[in-house]
């Protein structure tokens, strides 16, 4: 399996730790790409020119981390990370919902950032900030979504907020004393080999 990927990014990593907690990295083929280029030559399979995005052995391609994190927990015997049935599957599929939604909010704060003070527009950057902290609050008040056996949820959770400490750590403030509970479980799941092995640099 080949994967699409460019560094710093949490779907990538997010990708990554499945792989890793799958016992599946070293059956995938990592190469770089800028997927800001209009004529990258993956962009035939994959339209949305996205990454990650995964080409199978057999060609096809699977956009998206959510997919490319499913078809990967397929692949092995071990313990699922997506519960195979009932309410332990929705929850997990719940938390990577709110996961990925957490990190996508806190890319469109950076990007607004990045574009020149004059060109930026407050009101997104305060809208979609304001998703990261419900959400952050959310998580807080609801500790059986961080607790019991790993699953997807917990994965892209844990991507989602070491991309926010390593791009807006200056935003967060004093996130530990704000939702200590999340940050308590961060804190022991960072310690993960999967997370170790993949953190951004």
């Amino acid at each position: 399996m080949k994967l699409r990927w460019t560094s710093g990014s949490p779907f990538v990593r997010k990708v990554m730790v499945t792989a890793i907690e799958a016992g599946l990295a070293d059956r995938i083929e990592k190469i770089e790409t800028d997927y800001t280029d209009p004529d990258a030559d993956f962009i035939g399979a994959n339209p949305l020119g996205k990454v990650p995005a995964l080409t199978l052995d057999d060609g096809m391609v699977l956009a998206d981390s959510p997919v490319i994190c499913a078809y990967l927990d397929s692949l092995h015997d071990g313990a699922k990370l997506i519960p195979p049935e009932g309410p332990a599957r929705w929850q997990a599929l719940h938390l990577e919902g709110l996961a990925d939604g957490l990190c996508e909010s806190a890319i469109a704060v950076a990007r607004e950032n990045a574009r020149p003070d004059d060109k930026q527009w407050d009101a997104l950057r305060d809208r979609q900030w304001s998703k990261v902290e419900r959400t952050m609050s959310w998580l807080d008040g609801h500790g059986e979504y961080l607790e019991g056996a790993v699953t997807i949820g917990h994965v892209a959770l844990g991507c989602a907020i070491g991309w926010i400490l390593f791009r807006l750590s200056d935003c967060l403030g004093d996130w530990q004393a704000r939702w200590p509970n999340v940050a308590r479980w961060y804190r022991a799941f960072e310690q993960r080999p999967s997370m170790q092995a993949t953190r951004p640099r």
